[in-house]
């Protein structure tokens, strides 16, 4: 009986007690339950003016706090994915210098190597291309090639042009592509971006007088040797070859050259990545540098040699390289853009054209493939693939008159017209 009038006490306590609470809260708390299950009505009672979508975009997230977590945690992995895509594009990069024909007998068996397979078929049955041939001309250049190693000379620079185009001719985009270019599977490129007009027509000049550095040669792989290099004396390997082409450039031309000597391949398929941030110092402190050389040494097969005969002067045969940031699985890479691809074809072009003119014979074709290759810091900017590990450093160091001389050639406009 007793506890019955006490449990009945405690009842009427706590209703009173609930009763005199919901009076003293009620004005805020309804609001706020209001405002955050039927924000329209707390809204109204505010009397501010929200459209729908308004009043949903603004309390969607306190509604389904779980949907706010979920959008941070969406845009967290998708920077963290692209980091990690930007990471290893750098790494595929780093690797993937190497190419196509690097493990072809003869560079110039490479000549359709930027035709489908049934085209490759059509000119090779048009030019009754066959084993014989082919063994012809790879007799025909080893001779050439024994005649260059042993023959003995001074440079002498051309002075007139021995080989003419035909710019009507080269106005053909396949035409084009079939004199100057190899376009590697990997990648792809159409006449809006090979057109002659705009490759001839790119202002590519330097002055050669100057008080601040024009030109910046550097080595991605600086640890590119060759055949008769000393092992860990980088005088014998491409940095010894640029020494020689930043000496030729001052004293034969008049530029002012910076020769960067870093080291940048100890992990080779970093090579890129590791020296992106010294050759953005480097500019950074010589804003004056307008041209920029990345000098390599190319791989090919072994007892293939890339030499020419030079007026009697044996030289590594060299190459100019282009990257497109783009490729055939990917299409335009992003995180590998490059604001002057169209210049950097351009510079290449005008260059292997002077050396088709004037040294015929001296290059190879121009390579394209799909990444950037740090040719994205200036408009200028050359990548030069020059000898092979069977070159001799002799051979690599010789190369570097008739580079120069083409370089002057390009940057004092005097290409000729074709």
């Amino acid at each position: 009986m007793h506890s019955r009038q006490k449990k009945g006490k405690v009842q009427v306590f706590t209703g009173v007690f609930l009763l005199v609470l919901y009076f003293s809260v009620h004005s805020s708390f309804s609001h706020l339950i209001t405002s955050m299950y039927i924000p329209m009505l707390a809204a109204m009672d505010e009397g501010t003016q929200f459209s729908i979508a308004e009043l949903v975009q603004k309390n969607w997230k306190r509604v389904y706090p779980l949907s706010a977590y979920l959008e941070k945690k969406i845009l967290y992995t998708a920077v963290v994915e692209d980091e990690s895509t930007y990471a290893k594009l750098l790494e595929l990069e780093g690797t993937d210098e190497e190419r196509e024909d690097a493990n072809i007998n003869m560079d110039d068996l490479d000549k359709v190597t930027n035709e489908s397979t049934d085209e490759k078929k059509e000119i090779e049955g048009s030019q009754e291309a066959s084993e014989e041939n082919t063994d012809d001309l790879k007799e025909a250049m080893k001779h050439e090639n024994e005649t260059a190693i042993n023959s003995t000379g001074k440079f002498e620079k051309a002075l007139v042009k021995t080989t003419e185009f035909s710019r009507v001719e080269l106005e053909d985009y396949q035409a084009l592509v079939s004199q100057f270019y190899i376009i590697d599977s990997t990648t792809m490129i159409d006449e809006s971006q090979l057109q002659i007009d705009t490759l001839l027509n790119k202002d590519m000049t330097l002055k050669a007088t100057a008080d601040a550095p024009q030109i910046l040669i550097y080595h991605t792989h600086a640890s590119e040797g060759f055949v008769d290099s000393i092992p860990g004396n980088y005088d014998t390997t491409v940095v010894g070859v640029g020494d020689k082409l930043a000496q030729i450039l001052q004293e034969e031309y008049g530029y002012q050259v910076l020769h960067d000597k870093g080291v940048y391949d100890s992990v080779r398929a970093q090579a890129y990545n590791v020296a992106a941030p010294n050759i953005e110092h480097l500019l950074a402190e010589n804003p004056s540098v307008e041209v920029v050389i990345d000098l390599h040494r190319d791989q090919t097969q072994e007892g293939t040699k890339l030499v020419y005969d030079l007026n009697g002067v044996p030289t590594a045969r060299f190459m100019f390289f282009n990257g497109l940031s783009r490729t055939r699985e990917t299409g335009d890479i992003d995180y590998l853009y490059n604001p002057y691809i169209n210049e950097n074809l351009a510079f290449a072009f005008q260059m292997q054209l002077a050396c088709n003119e004037y040294y015929p014979g001296i290059t190879r074709k121009i390579y394209l493939k799909g990444y950037r290759y740090n040719m994205h810091y200036r408009a200028k900017t050359l990548l030069i693939e020059l000898g092979s590990q069977t070159n001799t450093v002799a051979e690599a160091m010789n190369a570097c008159n008739p580079i120069a001389h083409a370089l002057h050639m390009v940057l004092a406009g005097e290409v000729p017209d074709i």
